[in-house]
């Protein structure tokens, strides 16, 4: 196992099934054991329309009670924007996927598997960079980009009934803050652990719903004797309120031992990464600067998110005027950078062991 404790101050054959979003849902168990085949159904504007209902001024999924963040056009820009941060602070892709991906001619097509792909940045990114590889974008809602490339197919599906349709299917299996949604975190890994081919790879990447102080601690909602950030309080909130709904919200402080324990994991790397939220280092070098642009994605990344929380918050029967409160305070505070905090995410990568 190797640690990467870091911070942001720190054409091919084409061997698959054509592009087609399918309505493959936790509903119907036929459906789902049918994936990963891509003709189930293809997604009409009924099938589209019926995936969403409306609360609170915002799109939510028709499926999952558990996942109760916005899945429309406003939510899936802020995580194409929030996936080109991520790819600033962290590198694309983890060093080994190119090789798990190249492309074989004599072998097996390679395939990817994006679970809870949200807007699909990443998935769609794999299938441009592998033209070969096969990807699969799986979330509560389709996938909203009309340009697909042919080598890619979404899915919608809750994953939280297991994946037993997509065993030893893939090569790369790939999640990212999902665990809002995600009723057993571990058993997750599990599920895509089967999911992978030997010497398949497995990436997580999470964060706690926390705020952390300059000094990387954890402003929890129990230090009431001092002043506490409006964005910590914020976030204590959603933190709370994905745990009422059964999400983990504290999955990703459990990532590193979950991946690294797995008895069919070798050659797990662990990494977090601490992202400013906002522009606040004083200094004019070139580290700094990286840091405070960082910091400004994640900022307006923060602000984005203050206005998806508000369905999950409400929706859980939080006052409208202590929402409003702390929202409003929590803008505020983040347009002024007048707090130095930060966000902390972790992620981790293992290979499926050999049989």
């Amino acid at each position: 196992m190797d640690t990467d404790a870091g911070s942001v101050s720190g054409h091919g054959s084409l061997r698959f099934a054509p592009s087609v979003a399918t309505s493959v849902t936790s509903h119907d168990w036929d459906m789902r054991s049918a994936s990963p085949a891509p003709s189930v159904y293809s997604m009409t504007s009924s099938l589209r329309a019926a995936s969403y209902r409306h609360e609170f001024g915002r799109g939510i999924n028709n499926y999952s009670e558990v996942y109760r963040l916005p899945a429309d056009d406003e939510e899936f820009e802020r995580l194409d924007s929030q996936h080109i941060m991520f790819m600033e602070a962290m590198g694309k892709y983890p060093h080994c996927l190119n090789e798990v991906l190249a492309d074989d001619p004599s072998g097996e097509a390679k395939t990817c598997v994006d679970l809870g792909c949200g807007s699909g940045s990443w998935i769609l990114d794999v299938a441009q960079d592998f033209p070969h590889c096969s990807a699969v974008a799986v979330d509560l809602v389709p996938m909203q980009d009309v340009n697909m490339p042919p080598n890619c197919r979404s899915e919608v599906d809750d994953i939280n009934l297991g994946l037993q349709h997509f065993y030893g299917a893939f090569n790369v299996a790939h999640a990212r803050l999902v665990s809002s949604g995600i009723r057993d975190y571990m058993g997750l890994i599990d599920e895509m652990v089967q999911t992978l081919r030997p010497r398949g790879l497995i990436e997580l990447v999470e964060f706690d719903f926390r705020v952390y102080d300059v000094d990387k601690t954890p402003i929890m909602p129990s230090r009431l004797d001092e002043e506490i950030p409006w964005v910590a309080r914020w976030m204590n909130l959603v933190n709370i309120s994905v745990e009422q709904r059964g999400g983990e919200p504290d999955a990703a402080n459990h990532l590193h031992h979950w991946v690294n324990d797995h008895p069919m994991l070798e050659e797990s790397v662990y990494r977090e990464v601490w992202f400013q939220t906002g522009p606040w280092k004083d200094g004019k070098d070139s580290q700094t600067a990286r840091e405070n642009r960082i910091g400004a994605m994640m900022r307006d990344d923060i602000l984005a998110f203050l206005k998806s929380g508000r369905p999950l918050l409400l929706s859980n029967g939080l006052d409208i005027s202590i929402v409003d409160e702390v929202e409003l305070n929590a803008e505020r505070e983040l347009r002024e950078s007048s707090m130095q905090t930060y966000i902390r995410v972790q992620t981790v990568y293992a290979r499926r062991k050999a049989e």
